[in-house]
């Protein structure tokens, strides 16, 4: 009797996750891999005004967390594990971050700027 019902949740939960998984695709991925307590690369360049994926592969023995104040992330990478963070929307700019468990060392930049297309000089 509550077939009808069933197959309608069914449908709509599976278009919902069809839904959700294609907007996730849709995001960039930036690989940045950690070994010898040191990140590669250690400078990224993404666009601005774009949520992006930046994917963190820890290559080295011992957890690393990955932190960054100026883009508000914070995420403990297990050893030989990989971790995603999404960062952005951002304005232009320069955005540190570094493994807190190893600072001196594990050290990088996301360098956000505007594409070709969106730049206030392009006409």
């Amino acid at each position: 009797m509550n077939k009808p019902v069933n197959k309608t949740f069914g449908c709509a939960a599976l278009f919902f996750g069809l839904f959700c998984q294609s907007i996730l695709a849709a995001v960039p991925e930036y690989h940045i891999q950690l070994k010898d307590h040191l990140f590669f690369p250690s400078r990224i360049i993404i666009p601005a005004n774009q949520k992006v994926k930046l994917v963190i592969d820890n290559q080295d023995n011992t957890p690393e967390e990955f932190d960054s104040f100026s883009l508000n992330r914070e995420k403990v990478i297990f050893a030989h594990r990989k971790a995603k963070i999404f960062i952005g929307p951002l304005k232009p700019g320069e955005y540190g971050f570094f493994g807190e468990y190893n600072p001196n060392t594990a050290r990088g930049t996301v360098i956000v700027e505007h594409s070709k297309k969106e730049s206030p000089d392009a006409n």
